[in-house]
């Protein structure tokens, strides 16, 4: 191994279990906030609430989440493709769908883990495929910021902060997509703090590599595929208050919904947790939803979207840990 290697970042069993640990406090902790709400604004309301779904709902709702894991997985298969590499749809969605089980990881770094699968199924090092990771997230920021600010548009009042989310969403995206830009940030980064010169240097190199997605109509194709994904979970969303008999209105619902993943996003919480849903909460109670809407609304559409994202990601992790490894030693007997 070259000292330019990057250290292996899948989970031994000691991590695995930590972040099983991490994933089940911080369920605990959102649940305990919840519980505590429902309490306050009483049992009979919130139980009521939820007995209006049919399991038939519950299905759609997942299906919705479906679309979006989906068409992000495909995406991450065009990505992969335009950079170089020779995986199949199949072996794409397994590294996409098995970062999953990661994103309990703070910064969701943990899906770093797709890194090393693709590098023990392809030889490819960790430099060379850095600018998946950033393509893809940058994709991600582009659609829900151009989602939010068109949905603030179309509904009949605004976000507090709204306008502020979206910029940045869509100033990350362009940061992460313009290899010029992301190098400038690399180096301001290492002149301003002196230090960690390797990863700094790592960024750069993969700031380069960035060229391989210049393509308008590759980009225009990942964006279309994040905006069709993002939205089926903002209409869930919709679908779910429309049920519940707290109809606000398709623009609006898709806005709140955006832009409480954006928000939790911001405080750099696994996931979110905790920020998101106290967003969605508040902003669906600035709208006249009462708590006993508002709460269960918010746990069921974080359950049937991040957890269950997450729960997909604990099924195909092992999997993907096998195939990968299966791949390794293939390659090495050759």
């Amino acid at each position: 191994m070259s000292s330019l290697d990057p250290k292996p970042v899948a989970p031994v069993p000691g991590h695995r279990t930590r972040d099983a640990l991490v994933l089940a406090g911080l369920f605990g902790l959102v649940l305990v906030g919840l519980i505590g709400l429902a309490a306050a604004t009483g049992w009979e309301e919130t139980m009521a609430q939820i007995a209006r779904l049919t399991w038939a709902q519950v299905g759609i709702l997942l299906a919705l989440s479906l679309v979006n894991y989906l068409m992000r997985g495909l995406r991450w298969h065009m990505f992969s493709r335009r950079l170089g590499l020779n995986t199949t749809v199949m072996q794409s969605l397994r590294h996409f769908l098995g970062g999953f089980a990661m994103s309990v990881t703070p910064g969701r770094v943990g899906e770093l883990v797709r890194m090393r699968w693709i590098r023990r199924e392809t030889g490819w090092p960790f430099e060379r495929t850095a600018p998946l990771m950033l393509v893809d997230r940058a994709s991600d920021l582009a659609a829900m910021g151009v989602l939010l600010g068109a949905a603030l548009a179309l509904s009949a009042s605004g976000i507090a902060f709204g306008v502020p989310v979206t910029l940045l969403a869509l100033a990350g995206a362009v940061v992460a997509t313009r290899p010029a830009l992301l190098a400038g940030v690399a180096t301001w980064g290492h002149r301003a703090t002196g230090r960690f010169h390797r990863l700094f240097a790592r960024i750069r190199r993969a700031a380069r590599a960035l060229s391989a997605f210049s393509s308008p109509t590759l980009m225009g194709v990942a964006a279309l595929f994040g905006l069709v994904g993002w939205f089926a979970e903002g209409y869930a969303f919709h679908l779910l208050l429309v049920w519940m008999g707290s109809d606000i209105g398709l623009a609006k619902a898709v806005a709140i919904f955006i832009f409480s993943g954006l928000a939790g996003g911001l405080t750099g919480a696994p996931g979110g947790v905790g920020g998101a849903e106290a967003a969605m909460i508040a902003l669906l109670s600035l709208e006249g939803v009462g708590l006993e809407a508002s709460v269960p609304a918010t746990a069921i559409i974080r359950i049937t979207t991040l957890w269950f994202a997450i729960g997909i990601g604990f099924a195909v992790f092992p999997l993907a840990e096998r195939q990968s490894l299966r791949q390794k030693h293939a390659m090495e007997n050759r």
